[in-house]
Formats: structure tokens, sequence, C-alpha cells
């Protein structure tokens, strides 16, 4: 009878330390909210996103499981309604089997797509999507200009957590803890990445002092949630 019961409040612990982590997504901490942080979702309210280039928000687009969820091909790319100059941002992100999805900085909307003048930092199944064949194009890389460590990466269907800092241009990267890139925008350094990249004749790219955040609709499901940013003066 003991080890009965030893076995239920053992399992009632688990469901509790279960659900209390689940409670905790899409929330700031008193200290955070002291140090300026501010959600960009809640779990419940898609009101701070929009599609690229449009007033309104795809209905593939949804809410699923705490987490924002492009549902289907066509959700179109979405970005913030605000701007922001310098800032850090974090976001957990999961990708489904096979998938493809990024996360853009400094977006404006004066080009043709999301990803014409805007920096993306790379979502991706590394191992089953046709787009692993280079370093620098696997998740948690600057897409195309700087490769991340390959201790960064997790497997598709597992939570992703990503720090995006941009200081007064200096642009770093952290993926699951681990530094994935370091860069200043516009320095002799930055000028070579894109020279050797597929942005080498992209008129514009990365040139606006201040953009939206932007999630990409690649065609695949992916999920994303505790999207919170903090501006730095």
């Amino acid at each position: 009878m003991k080890s009965v019961r030893h076995a239920f409040t053992l399992g009632m612990l688990m469901m509790m330390v279960s659900f209390a982590s689940v409670s905790q997504d899409n929330q700031l901490t008193a200290q955070e909210q002291a140090d300026g942080w501010k959600l960009l979702f809640d779990g419940n309210d898609l009101g701070q996103w929009r599609n690229f280039q449009r007033s309104d928000l795809s209905d593939k687009w949804v809410i699923d499981d705490n987490a924002i969820k492009l549902s289907g091909e066509g959700g179109g790319d979405i970005l913030t309604k605000a701007t922001y100059q310098n800032f850090e941002l974090k976001l957990d992100w999961k990708i489904s089997q096979a998938g493809n999805s990024g996360i853009f900085v400094r977006a404006d909307e004066s080009g043709k797509y999301i990803f014409s003048h805007a920096p993306e930092i790379q979502i991706l199944d590394n191992q089953r999507h046709e787009d692993n064949k280079l370093a620098t194009h696997l998740s948690g890389s600057l897409y195309d200009m700087i490769a991340s460590p390959v201790e960064s990466h997790k497997p598709a269907g597992e939570w992703n957590q990503i720090t995006i800092r941009l200081d007064h241009s200096l642009l770093q990267i952290w993926q699951n803890g681990i530094k994935t890139a370091e860069v200043k925008i516009d320095s002799p350094r930055w000028n070579e990445l894109v020279a050797k990249s597929k942005f080498a004749d992209w008129q514009g790219f990365a040139q606006t002092d201040n953009g939206h955040i932007g999630l990409q609709d690649h065609g695949n499901p992916v999920w994303f949630k505790n999207i919170k940013i903090k501006e730095l003066p």
C-alpha cells in the first residue's frame, strides 16, 4: 500500500511540475517587468502581429498549445506592428519534421519580400530539410553569412531558445545558450560577409536603422512562444 501511495504522490508532483512549466509560458517575471521587458505574445492574443504588407493577419497563423503556430502553407510572413532599433529579443521556436522557417530583424516593407532587406536567423530541421547542405543555412545561423556551432542544434520537434541582441548595429545571436553569431552591421567584416553571400547584389539589405521583427512562412508548420523584447537605449 505504501508503494501505491508513493507512486500516486510522485505522479501528482510530476503533474504539478508540468502544469507549472506550462503556466509560466508567455509571462514576465516581476524582475523582467522592472527591467523593461515586454511580451510580443501572451498566449491568448495575436494583436501585436500582422502580415507583411497587410493590415490584418491570416487565419493560418493560429494559437496552438500556448504558442503561435503557422498551421499550413499560405499563411504568409508576419511581422510586429511596432518597429525596433536597439533591442534584445528572446523567443522559443519549434519546427516540424523537414521544416524551414526564420526570424527577421530590421524588416521593412519597401521591398517585394520580407527578406528583401532583413537579415534572417535560420530555423530548420537540420537533418531532413533539403536546405541543409551549407553550414550557414542550419538553425541558429545568420542565414548565408555566419554558421552556428553544431552544439547549438536540436532535432526537429524540440523547443529551442533564441536570443537576438541588436545594439547600435552590433548583432549578437545565441541559440540554446550558445553564441552563434556576432558582427557589427556595416562594419568591414559585415560587408565582406554580405559580398560572399546571396545578398551581395540586394539593394538596401540591412540598411534601415530600425525595423520590424518578422516570422517566416516557408510552407511548413512552426511554433513560437515566450516572445519577449526589451528596448535598449
